[in-house]
Formats: C-alpha cells, sequence, structure tokens
C-alpha cells in the first residue's frame, strides 16, 4: 500500500531524493566532496562571470535583487586562495541545477575578508570588507548570508557543504521556509521521507564511553573538551575517520582533549557541560546543528569556545586544534583574528 505523504512534504521529498542521486553522481564524477587537499591554493580563485559586479551597497543591491523578482541577496565571505570556496564554486556552482537555481532566486555578493575597500552594510554602516567578515564571524570560508527581502538574515552557511545540503538551504530560503521553521527542523522533515535504516558509527580508541556528565559548570574539567556529533551511515563521518583522525599528528593533539561522541539523532542521555540535563538529539537542536559530523570544542570550564560544523580536511582541522592547544582564544576570542595576529 502507498503511503501517501502530506502536501507540504511532497517538494521536499522529492528534492532530497533528487538530491541524494545527484550527491551520489557527484561523488563519482569527483572522486569525493569530502576528500579534497585543502591546503591554500597556488592559484588565485576566480568567481563565476555571473556573480554580481557590486559596489557594495548592500540595500541598493537588495533592492535590485528584488526589482527582478528575486527572494533575496547572497553575501559570500571568501578568500582568493582558500580550497573550500574552490569547492563551492567548481563542485556546487559546477552543477547546471544549483547555478540555474541560484541565479534565479538570488543576486550573490562575493566580499573579500582579507580585503580594505569598503562596504555599506544593511544598517547603512560604511566599514571594510576586512572588518566586515571579523563582526560576522566569517571563521570558516566560504561563508555565505541569505538576507531575505526585508534585509534580515534568513539563514547563514559557514564552511563548505556538500551539493545536497546547499540545494537545500537554497530552498530553504526561496521558498521562505525560514518563516515558520530552522534549517535543522526543515532538513529533519525531509530525512523523515527519506530515513535510511542506522547503522553503526565510527569508534576511536580515545572517545569516552557512556554516560556522558560533561558538566563543568561546578569543577573545571582537566583538560579541554571536543565533542563529535556524527550518526550512522554518514560518508562524511567515515572519511573524517578515515583520514583526518588518521594524521599522526591530529590524532596525537586530540589525544590531549576529552573526547566525545553523540549520536545527533539519538535520545542518549547527556549532561552538558553547563549542567543541563538532556539528550544527545535535543542538545544538537539546541546548538543548530544539522551537518555530521559537527565537533564542538569546550574550555575547562564549560564554555564552547569554536565547531566546525561543515566539511573539515587535515589543514584546517589542524588549525582549529591549534588555536584550543596555544590557548590563543584567551587573548583572541575571534579565530580569524588571531589566525592574522599569530600568523597562521
Amino acid at each position: 500500500m502507498t503511503k501517501l505523504l502530506p502536501k507540504g512534504l511532497i517538494a521536499l521529498s522529492t528534492l532530497l531524493l533528487v538530491v541524494i542521486n545527484q550527491q551520489a553522481s557527484a561523488i563519482e564524477s569527483e572522486d569525493d566532496v569530502f576528500a579534497f587537499d585543502d591546503f591554500p591554493l597556488e592559484e588565485l580563485i576566480q568567481y563565476p562571470e555571473w556573480f554580481k559586479k557590486s559596489f557594495l551597497e548592500l540595500p541598493a543591491d537588495l533592492e535590485e535583487a528584488l526589482d527582478k523578482n528575486k527572494s533575496g541577496i547572497i553575501l559570500y565571505f571568501g578568500q582568493k586562495r582558500c580550497a573550500y570556496c574552490k569547492m563551492l564554486l567548481d563542485v556546487n556552482f559546477g552543477l547546471s541545477d544549483i547555478a540555474t537555481y541560484t541565479r534565479s532566486h538570488f543576486d550573490i555578493i562575493p566580499i573579500d575578508i582579507w580585503s580594505t575597500e569598503e562596504v555599506t552594510t544593511m544598517e547603512g554602516e560604511v566599514i571594510t570588507q576586512r572588518e566586515y567578515s571579523l563582526r560576522e564571524k566569517t571563521n570558516f570560508t566560504p561563508s555565505l548570508i541569505f538576507f531575505n527581502e526585508q534585509g534580515k538574515e534568513a539563514l547563514r552557511l559557514r564552511g563548505y557543504y556538500p551539493p545536497y545540503q546547499f540545494r537545500a538551504a537554497l530552498e530553504y530560503v526561496a521558498d521562505k521556509h525560514y518563516k515558520n521553521e530552522s534549517f535543522p527542523d526543515f532538513l529533519a522533515r525531509g530525512d523523515a521521507v527519506t530515513t535510511f535504516e542506522p547503522g553503526d558509527m565510527n569508534e576511536e580508541d580515545f572517545f569516552i564511553s557512556p554516560p556522558h556528565n560533561l558538566d563543568r559548570s561546578r569543577f573545571p574539567g582537566q583538560r579541554p573538551m571536543v565533542v563529535y556529533f556524527e550518526q550512522g551511515n554518514c560518508h562524511a563521518c567515515d572519511v573524517l575517520h578515515g583520514q583526518p583522525l588518521r594524521d599522526p599528528a591530529i590524532n596525537k593533539l586530540l589525544r590531549g582533549f576529552d573526547n566525545v561522541q553523540l549520536d545527533i539523532r539519538d535520545e542518549t542521555p547527556v549532561i552538558t557541560p553547563r549542567g543541563e540535563r538532556t539528550n544527545a538529539q535535543q542538545w544538537a537542536k539546541d546548538l543548530g546543528l544539522f551537518y555530521t559530523p559537527s565537533l564542538v570544542f569546550f574550555d575547562e570550564q564549560g564554555n564552547e569556545v569554536i565547531r566546525v560544523d561543515s566539511v573539515v580536511r587535515f589543514y584546517r582541522l589542524r588549525k582549529v586544534i591549534n588555536f584550543i592547544t596555544s590557548r590563543g582564544y584567551i587573548t583572541e576570542p575571534n579565530y580569524q583574528r588571531w589566525r592574522v595576529n599569530s600568523g597562521f
């Protein structure tokens, strides 16, 4: 007997089924969207010709987009030697359906996170692109901020996401789902109609066994902590464990942390670093996580220092771990500014 879907889920389920098939094709044709060299590029990135040639007056850019019946604008925060940016431009925007859909619904305005050229923000403030990037904490490029018709932020993506999640992000904003639900909830609805049998998660000998009492609010921990939000049947999780975590330098550094693995879909009880009783699924939702694997780093007092909730490879992960182990966040909480000041 065929199970009928609620009307509101038909488009979403169709999108995700198409997306899953296209994701598999992309992996086959691109070797693997999760396994690329993320060391800074030797050659400078060139933007697609259809990116908007903007005077960087964002209110005017938004008005022009609306005049063309578009849903809003996307600010693309990038770097000219960023391997993750190249993946977005070459892989995601290299797919005709993504490029066509994006161009139909949005104008994309590039922001160079190191540029001293000025930009007029949505609030009418005139500052440099660099200061704007720092203020918006675009720690991991590419970072994308979607602005709706009212000039309000509808969604923010930090880092590189594979095509299937990027497509969902575009639809989430273009179809105004942000008015009724969060992006993680939007994706969860799609998961509900394309559910796979849960698989086993990857194990590491340095993971702390449950029960997970991570409370550091009363008594500080002796070491920093990293919580891995993962799930079974997660190819990106397999790549993380099979490649970056096998790197001798990264593996050695992580053994200096308290390492905790949680299933993002499971209701396993957990006491958070702030002493709150919850479960893994709800905690992930409260944190706004939707990507697996997501790594969330905490200090000895249970304060979140930084998170990596997008595709991550060797170079970026080493830098983030160094930010924690060097305690760079104590004198400079902004990771992007710390990289500049420390020569990283």
